[in-house]
């Protein structure tokens, strides 16, 4: 059996439909289809408690706590508040934080930066690495990332979907690079070109559920039990076996988040 980790999931937002509404039948089936572990990632701190209460009971789930820079109405990340949650040793990572400017429209970037410079503080402050989401976003996201000395704790770019250009100054600044159900798209051949030339010892894969979910399944809400695809699809570019991708992608996993 492949020991896959899923390296980005919301799992307090996958739909338990299928599941009773039985959040443990939903961790038993993934373990049952090879998810060795996952990671589950915070977007706000208001929902937070919540999320760290339901992973609790199940030491095969990390967690991050951060702010995504869509998130608005709810509570601002500080320093303190974030290296107080940090604290915790199941939080492996501030996140996910970063720019978002695809629906940013009339919005002000500049609140967008400050979250995302408080965030790689925090991160930098506690020594855990960043996960990073950007959209529409390539250049300032590298700027903060650079000014703010973000190379000294590492991170991942999540759910990567940007060019070889990209990659190549987020490897330069010591980044790994994860992978979605995105890499399975039709149109998404770009982005298997990249795929292709990152070094495997900076690989990680994802499902990001409940959002992204891959062929065949895309379009529909996507589980942790979807991991398998993104990691057929990244084997098969990379001229792998599968077994040998989940070996991979799970040393880096340890070895950036310290596990």
């Amino acid at each position: 059996m492949n020991r896959l980790i899923d390296s980005h999931c919301h799992l307090d937002r996958v739909d338990l439909g299928p599941y009773d509404q039985d959040f443990a039948a939903l961790i038993r089936a993934c373990s049952e289809s090879g998810i060795a572990r996952m990671l589950c990632v915070g977007i706000d701190l208001d929902s937070y408690p919540a999320m760290r209460d339901l992973v609790d009971p199940y030491p095969e789930i990390d967690v991050a706590v951060g702010v995504h820079p869509n998130e608005s109405g709810g509570e601002e990340p500080s320093l303190e508040r974030l290296l107080a949650l940090a604290a915790d040793p199941r939080v492996v990572a501030i996140g996910e934080t970063g720019l978002d400017y695809y629906r940013l429209g009339d919005g002000d970037a500049s609140v967008q930066q400050r979250r995302f410079r408080i965030q790689i503080a925090a991160a930098r402050a506690c020594g855990k690495p960043l996960i990073i989401h950007t959209r529409a976003a390539r250049a300032d996201t590298l700027r903060l990332l650079r000014e703010e000395g973000a190379a000294a704790v590492g991170g991942v770019l999540h759910c990567f979907t940007e060019d070889w250009e990209t990659a190549r100054a987020g490897l330069d600044l010591g980044l790994y690079l994860s992978f979605s159900g995105i890499l399975t798209f039709k149109k998404a051949e770009p982005l298997r070109e990249v795929a292709r030339r990152v070094p495997l010892d900076r690989l990680l894969i994802e499902t990001d559920a409940p959002y992204l979910a891959p062929v065949p399944h895309r379009g529909r809400p996507n589980t942790p039990l979807y991991l398998g695809y993104v990691a057929g699809c990244l084997a098969e570019l990379r001229g792998l076996e599968v077994e040998r991708l989940a070996e991979v992608t799970a040393d880096n996993y340890r070895c950036l988040f310290r596990r």
